[in-house]
C-alpha cells in the first residue's frame, strides 16, 4: 500500500528522521489506519441522516467580533526568543 517513495515524502513533510526499524513500524501503522478507513467505506450509510450530537441544539459560539490588537512589544512579552519584532522560531526545514 504505501511505497518507499510515499513513504520518504511522509518522513520529509513531517520532518522525521527515522532509523530503517522506525520506517518499517510506522509504515505498518499507517497501512492500519488506511485499511480501517477503507473498511469504514464498505458500510452502508444509505438513510442514515448526518450525526448531529445535540439534536435541536443552535451553534453555541459566540459571534466573532472585530477588537484592537495587542500591542507588539505585549505581544512579545513573554517570546522566548524575538528578533526585530517577530517571534524567532527554529527553521522548519533544515539546512
Amino acid at each position: 500500500m504505501i511505497d518507499d517513495v510515499l513513504m520518504a515524502k511522509v518522513e520529509a513533510l513531517a520532518g522525521l528522521r527515522l532509523t530503517p526499524e522506525e520506517r518499517e513500524a510506522l509504515r505498518a501503522d499507517l497501512e492500519k489506519i488506511l485499511a480501517y478507513f477503507h473498511k469504514l467505506q464498505e458500510v452502508d450509510t444509505q438513510g442514515v441522516p448526518p450525526f448531529s450530537p445535540l439534536p435541536g441544539q443552535i451553534n453555541v459560539l459566540r459571534e466573532d467580533e472585530p477588537e484592537a490588537s495587542l500591542p507588539p512589544e505585549e505581544a512579545l512579552r513573554n517570546a522566548p526568543d524575538a528578533v526585530d519584532g517577530y517571534f524567532r522560531v527554529p527553521p522548519l526545514f533544515p539546512a
